[in-house]
């Protein structure tokens, strides 16, 4: 579990006694190409580290899927609000390429407030963090033009312009598979 190991180590600054507490909740996991982590009207009971592959989060909204995110290696992926609050999931998740995940359920994550000191601390900057790159998605889905959102995303993963269907790309950028092609095909010449 190094990738994971290594995330936590970097973010949360846990020591190898609380570390070794932490991983040993979760299970490594594969989801196959296709395969949904959750669907929306389901209960989501885990949330997993992204050791690679893919994964898409997304609604259907008007006869059309709606990309929210597009979550890579490094990443953490659940439907929070089902997570969190015993709901059922708004997004559903699934696998654009074959995964390998590490995976806690709700059940082990619950523990973890028991098992590591200053875990609920912990958390809460873990979340404000998340919190934080939301906002940042949002005002720059309202401030930055289409050009602006495509040159920002490519800048900073490259690689899942290559690895993740376009059309999801532009879902998530907030525009039209027409007006991602358009930006594209000038970056291309």
């Amino acid at each position: 579990m190094t990738e994971l190991q290594n995330y936590i180590t970097s973010y949360f600054g846990i020591t190898n006694q609380n570390m070794d507490k932490i991983t040993s909740l979760f299970n490594e996991s594969e989801l196959q190409k296709g395969a949904y982590f959750t669907k929306s009207g389901q209960y989501c009971e885990k949330l997993s580290f992204i050791k690679s592959g893919y994964i898409r989060v997304f609604a259907n909204f008007n006869d059309k899927e709606v990309t929210q995110w597009i979550a890579t290696k490094g990443y953490f992926i659940t439907d929070l609000y089902s997570f969190n609050f015993k709901q059922r999931a708004r997004w559903n998740i699934q696998a654009l390429t074959n995964c390998e995940l590490y995976t806690i359920d709700k059940e082990n994550y619950s523990l973890l407030k028991n098992l590591v000191p200053n875990w609920t601390a912990m958390e809460k900057q873990f979340i404000a963090s998340c919190f934080v790159q939301l906002e940042d998605r949002v005002f720059g889905h309202l401030s930055l033009t289409a050009q602006e959102r495509y040159d920002q995303l490519f800048k900073s993963t490259p690689e899942l312009f290559n690895q993740v269907p376009l059309q999801y790309i532009a879902s998530m950028l907030g525009m039209s598979p027409e007006t991602f092609s358009r930006i594209r095909k000038k970056k291309i010449s």
